[in-house]
């Protein structure tokens, strides 16, 4: 029963993060449109595919490419603060989502290395070089991973691990299906 609990927990938090972390990325290139003069064409960000943020005219593309990963990582972090700051008892679920969002941006452009595509495609075709997105995943990655080893015994995982309530379960759950169905009902 308890490696049920865990399972059902982490595979809920694991999902919530992933669109938790489209929708944050996805927000930094639309931070950077309005900050550059750019208009925000298309942004998709149905829950069954991969998100996509399309900006035409766009006097600066590269801030608006930079702005998903560096948004996609310092905002998780902040969120992260303040609720570290407030003390509340999803601290550790806030961290473990900041760590998420390191490792899968830092991946994302890192990637550009073996196979440059999305976001490290544009960020090479309009200048920036392989060296800046090894640089950014360098950084990234590393710092992620810590967050959730830091994590993982709040969210059942290792010898320390926390009992997972079945409300912790439900929540988690509960947030990720109205994500779900408002990011559906607000795609085309």
């Amino acid at each position: 029963m308890r490696l049920l609990r865990i399972l059902l927990h982490f595979v809920g938090l694991f999902w919530l993060c992933w669109q938790g972390m489209q929708v944050v990325h996805e927000m930094g290139h639309v931070l950077g449109a309005f900050l550059t003069g750019g208009t925000v064409s298309t942004l998709d960000l149905h829950p069954l595919r991969i998100s996509r943020t399309d900006v035409s005219p766009n006097p600066h593309p590269l801030v608006v490419i930079w702005m998903g990963p560096l948004w996609g990582v310092l905002a998780p972090l902040a969120l992260w603060g303040v609720v570290r700051r407030v003390g509340s008892s999803w601290n550790r679920h806030f961290q473990f989502f900041a760590g998420f969002c390191l490792i899968a941006n830092g991946a994302y452009l890192g990637s550009a290395v073996l196979e440059p595509v999305g976001d490290a495609a544009d960020l090479l075709q309009h200048g920036a070089g392989a060296w800046q997105l090894l640089l950014f995943a360098a950084i990234t990655v590393p710092a992620g991973l810590l967050l959730w080893d830091h994590s993982r015994g709040a969210l059942g995982i290792g010898r320390q691990a926390a009992s997972i309530s079945t409300s912790r379960i439900v929540v988690v759950w509960g947030i990720l299906l109205l994500l779900l169905v408002i990011l559906a009902m607000s795609s085309k």
